[in-house]
């Protein structure tokens, strides 16, 4: 991937199956920064009850000083940020491996994702998709390496049926 800038596609559909090679490496467009109530909402939703995620004053008296943010929205935040990218067109996700979180994320950090594809593959039990996986990390305002894990996918070819353009048509004339 050069380091010159492209001109943007007129129309964006996303990355099918056959937009990817081993090797390819994708940046996010934007940072994402972690708000409390990020952390907080995802941690009630999932129910878990680990004081470090909701506790100021339990928090400031552990390792860390302060509320640390939930590793699974982590995850689940650097995985999203990665689907632009990548998984737009996923039909269905395979699998996460070797999901590791280097140091820790606050409230207030800010994330950028990075990916890599390392291989792709016919699928052998449907023409319409193929498999990626790819490698992504988030990293943070202060380029420290936040969290890092392989994902594979099943993803569809532009030929499939499920990746027909889906923008309604109408035949109204513009009234402005």
């Amino acid at each position: 991937m050069s380091g010159d800038p492209e001109a943007a596609p007129k129309a964006w559909r996303g990355r099918f199956y056959e937009d990817f090679d081993p090797g390819d490496i994708f940046r996010s467009r934007f940072g994402r920064t972690v708000t409390e109530y990020d952390n907080l909402i995802f941690t009630c939703l999932t129910m878990n009850t680990n004081s470090l995620h909701f506790d100021r004053e339990y928090a400031e008296r552990c390792r860390w000083g302060q509320i640390l943010v939930n590793s699974t929205f982590t995850v689940a935040l650097v995985t999203g940020m990665a689907v632009p990218d990548t998984s737009e067109h996923a039909a269905a996700n395979l699998a996460w491996d070797e999901i590791k979180l280097p140091k820790p994320v606050f409230v207030g950090d800010t994330i950028w994702v990075e990916t890599e594809i390392l291989r792709k593959r016919e699928s052998a039990s449907d023409a319409t998709v193929g498999i990626v996986t790819m490698r992504c990390r988030g990293i943070n305002q202060r380029r420290e390496v936040v969290c890092e894990f392989k994902r594979s996918f099943m993803i569809y070819r532009r030929s499939a049926p499920e990746a027909a353009p889906s923008f309604p048509s109408t035949d109204a004339e513009w009234t402005v």
